[in-house]
Order: C-alpha cells, then sequence, then structure tokens
C-alpha cells in the first residue's frame, strides 16, 4: 500500500527554478530513505539526491550540487526537490523512490514526472 506520487514537474527556462514534490502514503518520509533519481530514454537512471531517514544527511550528484536541494515536509509527509538555475541538461523524467520496510527494506517508486529545460 506504499505509494508515492510525484508532482511539480513541467517547462521551465534556462536558468529557471522548479520544485518538485513526492508525497508519500504508507510509509513515513521521516524514517524512510527518500531519493530522487532522473531518467532520459535511452540512458541509464541517475541518482540526483538523498535525504536519509535516520538522522537526515543528504547527498547529490556532482551535475547538480549547489543547485538542488532535497528536504522533507513531515506536515505534508512528502519529500521535495528545489531546483535551481537549471539547464537543459536538467531535462529529463524525475522519479521519487523510498526505501523503507519492517521485515525487509524494500524500494518503492513513483510513476515520474517530466521536467524540460527549454528556452
Amino acid at each position: 500500500q506504499v505509494q508515492l506520487v510525484e508532482s511539480g514537474g513541467g517547462l521551465v527556462q534556462p536558468g529557471g527554478s522548479l520544485r518538485l514534490s513526492c508525497a508519500a502514503s504508507g510509509l513515513s518520509v521521516s524514517i524512510a530513505d527518500m531519493s530522487w533519481y532522473r531518467q532520459i530514454p535511452g540512458k541509464e537512471r541517475e541518482l540526483v539526491a538523498r535525504i536519509i531517514g535516520d538522522g537526515g544527511s543528504t547527498r547529490y550528484a556532482d551535475s547538480v550540487k549547489g543547485r538542488f536541494s532535497i528536504s522533507r515536509d513531515y506536515a505534508k509527509n512528502a519529500v521535495s526537490l528545489e531546483m535551481n538555475n537549471l539547464n537543459p541538461e536538467d531535462t529529463a523524467v524525475y522519479y521519487c523512490k523510498a526505501t523503507w520496510g519492517r521485515l525487509a527494506r524494500m524500494d518503492y517508486w513513483g510513476q515520474g514526472t517530466q521536467v524540460t529545460v527549454s528556452s
């Protein structure tokens, strides 16, 4: 019954900003490890950012470091990805992933949201 629903994707001009949100149900973002991945057709899905449930430490891909920020909204049980100074290379489908489990840790994926950076 775990469900992740991404929102906030769309078209933005280079240099612009966009905020993605991943609303979670069936798990708590405060204890699950939450990540954002992105994928371009024909290319391997890559990790963009991650926030660890235990302690909230973060990790970013070198390509987005300093531009993107991942955070948790406990009231909404959601994780956000604030993207700034976007460039065309950021164009991709962005996926939310949660890693959590009582008996065994499992990965759960959202359906993805399209982000297009173009003039």
